[in-house]
């Protein structure tokens, strides 16, 4: 968006020299910036020499499809991709070198070359079109969020993934933008201790909404899309909310108004205060009407440390390394913070070590939820509500 404040960590991202602690006062212990530029330097490393075949489904206003380089993965063949919209899907198949394309992702999940699928399509068919993937035997990842308002659709979703046995994984950035990365690397090497508390905003100005299919983000309840903002939460830690009281707010835009939209919803921003299953608490925001504001950020505040931005703050020694894994020649890190890339990354690896993603089908569901539940509250003047659990925990 023009005219959008660029904060120093994604100054620093585009300059390609991120270093944890660079600006903190007396700085990281000295083995922990020696990891980084170690890190820095590593080239990146094949697990195996296989090329999984993808399918890519969507290609909006957003562009989503091609965004996160699966095509420029060594190990990937895109094998076929589809758009509702014949010229998206023409524009996809050209974005992504792609020969091959199917009308509908009802079509192209019937492939049996096709190994794994990327949804990139309207956040109210994500659940939808992920369980039809799934039910093809396919591995799927999916653009945020998992779910879309319906707690009902969580459940579908968790039970198809448990009953088939493929991966799931929900393409959240703000887990691999630098610094919830590396505030996840530091809370598990316990430089954090336990969180007291902790925040994640999503700051997204829109007088009028971006144009979207079947006009889906019209008037849609702002925690309906919480997970930029919840993943400084679960995606750090790897734990729970438990409980929510949240309220709502209407900066006045018109699609906000009574009867204006099909959610009957009220509000541009919501603001969430949690409990978490530490024992703590997160305010967890999603915000509209903020003029001119367009940000992902994300702090965490332990017993032994504090986080902000790309800056640690606290007494633990001889910290991990914090840089994200790198990614293979030619494969660009991409937007959201340069978060795409390895997001697709990880999906592919997961697939070849044959283990679970980082972002798997529970913590998508830890970071989504609560945000339907968080809505709930707010039409209820606040009221403390419980949120659903799915079990296990990713720690």
């Amino acid at each position: 968006m023009t005219g959008s404040p660029i904060y120093r960590r994604e100054f620093l991202e585009k300059l390609g020299t991120v270093s944890l602690g660079a600006f903190v006062a007396g700085g990281l212990p000295a083995q922990a910036v020696s990891a980084q530029k170690q890190q820095q330097r590593r080239a990146w490393e094949p697990v195996s020499d296989r090329k999984v075949r993808v399918g890519i489904v969507g290609y909006g206003v957003c562009r989503f499809g091609a965004a996160f380089g699966f095509q420029d993965h060594p190990n990937v063949e895109v094998a076929a991709v589809s758009d509702l919209i014949a010229e998206r899907r023409k524009g996809l198949m050209k974005a992504c070198r792609c020969e091959k394309s199917y009308e509908s992702l009802e079509v192209l999940v019937k492939d049996p070359k096709i190994e794994a699928v990327f949804v990139a399509t309207d956040a109210p068919s994500h659940a939808r079109h992920c369980m039809e993937v799934l039910r093809h035997d396919k591995h799927v990842m999916t653009a945020v969020p998992a779910v879309f308002g319906s707690v009902e659709d969580a459940e579908q979703l968790l039970e198809t993934v448990q009953k088939t046995g493929f991966k799931y994984m929900m393409a959240e950035t703000s887990c691999f933008r630098a610094d919830c990365y590396a505030m996840r690397q530091i809370y598990q090497a316990g430089g954090f201790g336990r969180l007291v508390y902790s925040e994640g905003e999503y700051f997204h100005y829109r007088s009028t909404p971006i144009p979207s299919f079947k006009g889906w983000r019209i008037g849609f309840p702002p925690l309906w899309y919480p997970t930029h903002s919840t993943a400084y939460y679960v995606g750090v830690t790897g734990k729970r909310f438990t409980s929510v009281s949240c309220v709502g707010f209407n900066a006045g835009f018109s699609a906000y108004k009574s009867g204006a939209n099909k959610y009957d919803n009220p509000f541009t921003d919501e603001v969430a205060l949690f409990q978490t299953s530490e024992g703590g608490s997160s305010r967890m925001l999603m915000c509209k009407g903020a003029h001119g504001m367009l940000i992902e950020r994300g702090r965490v505040f332990g017993r032994r440390g504090w986080m902000d931005g790309t800056e640690y703050h606290g007494t633990a020694k001889n910290l991990p390394d914090t840089t994200r894994p790198p990614l293979p020649p030619g494969m660009p890190a991409g937007g959201h913070g340069g978060s795409h890339g390895p997001l697709a990354n990880e999906f592919i690896t997961s697939i070849l070590e044959d283990r679970k993603p980082v972002v798997n089908i529970y913590e998508a569901l830890a970071m989504t939820v609560p945000g339907i539940i968080a809505h709930k509250s707010a039409l209820k003047d606040g009221e403390t509500l419980k949120i659903p659990q799915y079990a296990p925990l990713n720690v």
